[in-house]
C-alpha cells in the first residue's frame, strides 16, 4: 500500500542483460520489437547508399582519374573492400567487450563520415588529383597518382573503411536483438527482421547504382561523393529517432579473452584430472547444472570471469556432444596458473564458436566470386553496348540487376516459400539456415559458369568485329553481362541472409555481435583471396615469357573466360567442401532446425 492507501504499485518487468540508452533496465514493452527494428532498417539503407556509391563505381574512377592499370584498379578495390568487411570483426569485438552496439553505431558513422568528406574535397579540387589525360589515345602517358595525392585518396579511403567495418559489426546485432529469442514469435520476427536487413541492404544499392552512379558519370565525382556524405550524416539522426524504443544488449567483456584462456588451458593443462567425478559428465547428467552453479552478479561485473556467474549464461546451457573433447581438459584438468581456471560453460561457448568456423570457411570462395561483380564484370560492361534506347547506362550501375531480383525475391521468400515451407515440413523455420546457405553456394556455381560462357561469347564478339585491340564500344549488348550479376546476386541474398542468422541464433549470446561479424569478415576473405587468385594466376600464367591472363591495358587482352572457369571448378569443389560439414552440424538454438 502507499501513504495514500491506493493500491500497490506493480514493478515493470525488465529485460535481463539488456539496458535502455540511458543505461537503465530495458523494460519489457517498451523496449525492443519490431519498431526499433525498423529505424536500423532506414539506417540501413542510408549507410549501405553511402558505401556502395563508391565502391561499385570505384574501378572506374580509380582509373580513369588516378590513373591506375585496370588490374591494379582491380586490385585496390578488393582490397578496400575486404578491409571493409575484416574490420567487422572489429565492431563486434568492441560491441561484445566494451560498448554497447548502439554506441560502436554511431561512432563508426562519424568516422564513415569523416572519410568522405575528404574524399569529397579531393575529388572538387584539380590539384589534389593526377593532370587529366586521354585514354583513348595510345601515345597520351598518364601519370598515375602518387605522393601526397594517394595518401590523401587512401586516408579518405581506409576512414570509410573502418566505418563502415564498425557499422557492418554492430548493426545487424543490434537489430536482431530487439527480439525475444525466447518464444517462437520473437524467432520468426527475427528471422523476418534478417530477410529486410538484406533487403534494405539493396535499397540502399538500387539508388547506389543508379541515381549515384549517373550522377558520378555525368556530373562529376565531387557530386556523387557529396551524395554519400549526406547519407551517412542522415543515418545519424535516424538511427538517434529510435533510442526510446531500443533494448540494449550490456558488454560481457571479451570474448576474445574467454576463447584463448580456455584454448591455451586446453593445451597446457595436464592430461591428470583433478579429481574423480568429471566436469562435463556432470553437467551431462544434471541439467540444472549451471543454475545450481551460479550465483547472483551485476552483468557490469563481469570481466571475462567464470560465465556461470552471470545468469544470462543459462541460455547457452549446452550438454557436451563428445565432440572437441580435447577442450575438455580445460576443466577436467588441473590447471598450471590460476589465471588457465575455466568453466564448463566457457569451454561449451568455445567449442559452439569453433564449430562455425567450418561454416564460414565455406562461404569465401563464393564472397571471392561476389568480388568480380564490382571489378572485372564492370570492365566488361565498359567496353560493351550500354545504351538502353536512348538511354546510356553507366557500367557501374550493372548491379541494379541482382539488386532487383533481391527486392523481389525477399518478400516473396519471407511471406510466401518460408510459410509454405513451414506447412510443409511442420518445422519453425521451414528451410534451416544451413540449408539456405547452401542453395547460395550451389547457385555460385552456376553463375561463373555463365560468367566464362558470356565473356568467350563478348571475345568472339570483338574478334569477328575487328576490335579486339580497340578500346571503343563493341557491338554486343550489356544485358548479357546482367545474367552472371543475377545468378551472383540470387546467391548472395540466400547466403548473407542465412550466415547472418546462423551466426547469431547459434553463437554464445556473449559472443553474438563477433560471431555475425563472421558474415562480413567471410566477404572480406572473399575479395582479399580474389586478389591473391589473382596475383597467382598472372603469375603462373606469365611465366616461360608467356602473356599472362589478366594483365594488360586492354581487357580484350585478357583470358578472362579462363579465370572464370578457374573460378567455377573452385567453386564446385567449395560446394561438396560445404555439404561435407553442413550434414554433420547439430544446431544448438530453438527453432534453427526444427
Amino acid at each position: 500500500m502507499d501513504q495514500e492507501g491506493g493500491p500497490p504499485q506493480m514493478a515493470a518487468t525488465t529485460w535481463d542483460g539488456y539496458v535502455d540508452w540511458r543505461n537503465r533496465p530495458a523494460i519489457v514493452g517498451r523496449h525492443g520489437g519490431m519498431l526499433p527494428a525498423f529505424f536500423v532498417l532506414v539506417a540501413e539503407v542510408l549507410e549501405n547508399l553511402a558505401y556502395l556509391a563508391n565502391a561499385s563505381n570505384l574501378v572506374m574512377y580509380m582509373a580513369e582519374y588516378m590513373h591506375v592499370s585496370p588490374s591494379r584498379a582491380a586490385n585496390d578495390v578488393t582490397n578496400f573492400m575486404g578491409t571493409a568487411f575484416l574490420l567487422a570483426l572489429l565492431g563486434g569485438f568492441l560491441s561484445d567487450a566494451f560498448c554497447t552496439t548502439y554506441r560502436i553505431y554511431l561512432i563508426s558513422a562519424a568516422i564513415e563520415f569523416l572519410g568522405l568528406v575528404i574524399l569529397t574535397v579531393q575529388a572538387k579540387s584539380a590539384s589534389l588529383k593526377p593532370p587529366p589525360c586521354d585514354h583513348a589515345d595510345p601515345a597520351a602517358i598518364c601519370r598515375e597518382v602518387s605522393g601526397g595525392k594517394a595518401a590523401m585518396l587512401f586516408a579518405g579511403l581506409y576512414l570509410v573503411a573502418l566505418g563502415v567495418g564498425g557499422i557492418k559489426g554492430s548493426l545487424p546485432s543490434h537489430g536482431a536483438e530487439q527480439f525475444d529469442d525466447g518464444t517462437p514469435q520473437g524467432r520468426k520476427q527475427r528471422s523476418t527482421f534478417f530477410n529486410y536487413f538484406v533487403f534494405c541492404l539493396s535499397c540502399g544499392g538500387l539508388i547506389a547504382v543508379t541515381l549515384v552512379v549517373w550522377v558520378e558519370d555525368n556530373k562529376g565525382w565531387q557530386w556523387g561523393f557529396g551524395i554519400s556524405t549526406l547519407a551517412i550524416l542522415l543515418s545519424i539522426p535516424v538511427f538517434l529517432a529510435g533510442s526510446a524504443s531500443y533494448r540494449n544488449k550490456i558488454p560481457s567483456g571479451s570474448p576474445l579473452t574467454t576463447i584463448f584462456k580456455v584454448l591455451i588451458a586446453a593445451t597446457l593443462n595436464p592430461c591428470k584430472s583433478r579429481n574423480t567425478s568429471n566436469a562435463i559428465a556432470s553437467m551431462n547428467t544434471s541439467p540444472s547444472y549451471a543454475t545450481t552453479q551460479m550465483t547472483q552478479r551485476k552483468p557490469e561485473a563481469f570481466e571475462g570471469e567464470a560465465e556461470e556467474d552471470d545468469p544470462r549464461s543459462k541460455e547457452v546451457n549446452l550438454p557436451s556432444d563428445g565432440s572437441l573433447s580435447f577442450l575438455n581438459r580445460a576443466v577436467t584438468s588441473k590447471p598450471v596458473h590460476r589465471s588457465l581456471e575455466c568453466s564448463v560453460q566457457q569451454v561449451e561457448d568455445v567449442k559452439v564458436v569453433l564449430k562455425l568456423l567450418p561454416v564460414f570457411a565455406c562461404t569465401i570462395i563464393l564472397n571471392c566470386c561476389l568480388a568480380q561483380l564490382s571489378t572485372f564484370s564492370v570492365q566488361q560492361a565498359s567496353t560493351m553496348d550500354t545504351k538502353l534506347g536512348s538511354l546510356k547506362v553507366p557500367p557501374a550501375s550493372l548491379p541494379i540487376f541482382p539488386i532487383l531480383f533481391i527486392m523481389i525475391l525477399a518478400p516473396v521468400y519471407d511471406h510466401f516459400i518460408v510459410p509454405f515451407a513451414r506447412r510443409a515440413t511442420k518445422t519453425e523455420t521451414g528451410v534451416t539456415h544451413l540449408q539456405r546457405i547452401g542453395i547460395g553456394l550451389g547457385l555460385s556455381v552456376l553463375a561463373m559458369a555463365v560468367a566464362a560462357l558470356v565473356e568467350a561469347k563478348r571475345k568472339r564478339v570483338a574478334t569477328d568485329a575487328g576490335l579486339i585491340n580497340s578500346a571503343g564500344p563493341l557491338p554486343i549488348t550489356f544485358f548479357w553481362i546482367a545474367l552472371q550479376y543475377l545468378f551472383l546476386g540470387s546467391a548472395d541474398l540466400f547466403t548473407l541472409a542465412g550466415l547472418l542468422e546462423f551466426f547469431f541464433s547459434e553463437a554464445p549470446a556473449s559472443m553474438r555481435s563477433l560471431a555475425t561479424a563472421l558474415s562480413w569478415a567471410s566477404l572480406a576473405m572473399g575479395y582479399y583471396l580474389s586478389t591473391v587468385i589473382v596475383s597467382v594466376v598472372n603469375g603462373v600464367t606469365g611465366s616461360s615469357g608467356h602473356r599472362p591472363w589478366l594483365k594488360g591495358g586492354n581487357l580484350n587482352g585478357y583470358h578472362l573466360e579462363r579465370f572464370y572457369w578457374l573460378m567455377c571448378v573452385l567453386s564446385g569443389l567449395n560446394f561438396l567442401h560445404y555439404l561435407y560439414w553442413a550434414t554433420r552440424y547439430k544446431y544448438r538454438s530453438a527453432g534453427s532446425s526444427k
